[in-house]
């Protein structure tokens, strides 16, 4: 079964402001989102969902490049003992978890040379700007279903583009349509009852509101 998160985004926006000074009266530094829609569409091969969410922010700074893996958008931050050294798996302290594909990585590349050996790292939250959570209704309460966890050890969290090529701040609404692919989702969820949960984040780490989608199965949101 293959879990892995490939996403892509789609993209409708309009531009609302010609400068950051005087972006329209409701306009909100910080991006504001509601929720649209949640389609899922079943293939022979990588099944779909997609996630649509309405956006809006006063200085148009969404989305991050192919460039952007420097802090605070590097994708990982790498442990270091108290004399400054990377931590190794093989002199990993007690506290350090065992291997697993999330808290470590093998031969990473470290200021543009492989570091030739296992490496306790951490997740660095920022190099995302869409965080998407599920949610799995059991007993008539919905309890988060981790992806992180084992045995799946993934994320469905991702980056979109730069939805402007300037950094002249510009107020932007649109709609955001986020693709989830995987060739899971019938085997894992199959007539369970779902929730998900999603933020944007912009350049300057401004978290928007968190909103919902609605309760519903895959049955229910299927393409037809």
């Amino acid at each position: 079964m293959r879990l892995k998160n490939y996403s892509y985004l789609l993209f409708g926006f309009a531009l609302l402001g010609y400068s950051c000074i005087s972006p329209p009266e409701n306009f909100p530094s910080t991006p504001e989102i509601e929720f649209s829609s949640l389609e899922y569409v079943g293939t022979s091969g990588q099944d779909s969902l997609l996630l649509t969410l309405n956006f809006k922010d006063a200085e148009g700074d969404l989305g991050l490049s192919a460039t952007d893996i420097n802090p605070p958008f590097n994708p990982l931050i790498y442990k270091k003992d108290a004399a400054g050294n990377f931590i190794t798996y093989s002199r990993r302290p007690t506290t350090a978890p065992r291997y697993n594909p999330i808290d470590w990585v093998i031969d990473p590349i470290v200021n543009n040379t492989i570091f030739k050996d296992t490496l306790w790292v951490e997740k660095n939250d920022n190099q995302y700007n869409i965080f998407v959570r599920f949610f799995i209704k059991r007993n008539g309460q919905f309890r988060e279903f981790r992806w992180q966890d084992p045995p799946f050890y993934t994320t469905f969290n991702g980056r979109f583009p730069r939805i402007l090529t300037t950094e002249i701040g510009q107020a932007v609404e649109g709609k955001i349509t986020y693709r989830m692919l995987s060739s899971g989702w019938e085997s894992i969820f199959r007539t369970d009852t779902l929730r998900i949960d999603v933020q944007i984040q912009d350049r300057a780490l401004n978290r928007s509101n968190e909103v919902s989608s609605t309760s519903l199965t895959l049955k229910q949101i299927t393409r037809k």
